[in-house]
């Protein structure tokens, strides 16, 4: 094989002039088995590096989406997202005031379905009626 070279002359008096030469290049050598091998190791190395980045990246992904895209939901049928933002989340005990009625918890503890979270806190507290003073448990 050949190759071109540029040598550039300077010369004090006169500009620089470039010149072209051809030279000849020794013939590029076959790697040997263990450089082969060790290539095919760095590739494959690479190769799951990237794949398992790859999955973290699907992974956090996955997470970041909120619960009800799986279709979660509480015991009184509100999605979890709407949930924890209630006023009254699933798992708390709330002190019952004077005036408070089944139905007004009902409608603190899911405001999108008040029967199905009315239906749920008969079930917990076995009676339709709460008495001021009465703890709850919120479904």
């Amino acid at each position: 094989m050949a190759a071109v070279e540029i040598e550039e002359t300077l010369w004090v008096s006169e500009p620089r002039v470039a010149e072209l030469r051809l030279v000849s290049v020794e013939e590029r050598r076959r790697p040997s088995l263990s450089e082969r091998r060790a290539a095919k190791a760095r590739r494959l190395r690479r190769r799951n590096r990237i794949l398992a980045g790859a999955a973290l990246v699907v992974a956090v992904a996955i997470l970041a989406v909120p619960g009800t895209s799986f279709g979660g939901v509480t015991d009184t049928g509100l999605p979890t997202d709407v949930a924890t933002s209630a006023v009254l989340a699933p798992g708390t005990v709330y002190l019952v005031q004077s005036g408070d009625t089944l139905s007004a918890i009902a409608q603190r503890v899911n405001p999108l379905n008040v029967a199905k979270a009315r239906a749920a806190l008969v079930h917990e507290l076995g009676s339709n009626v709460v008495v001021p003073g009465e703890h709850v448990l919120i479904p």
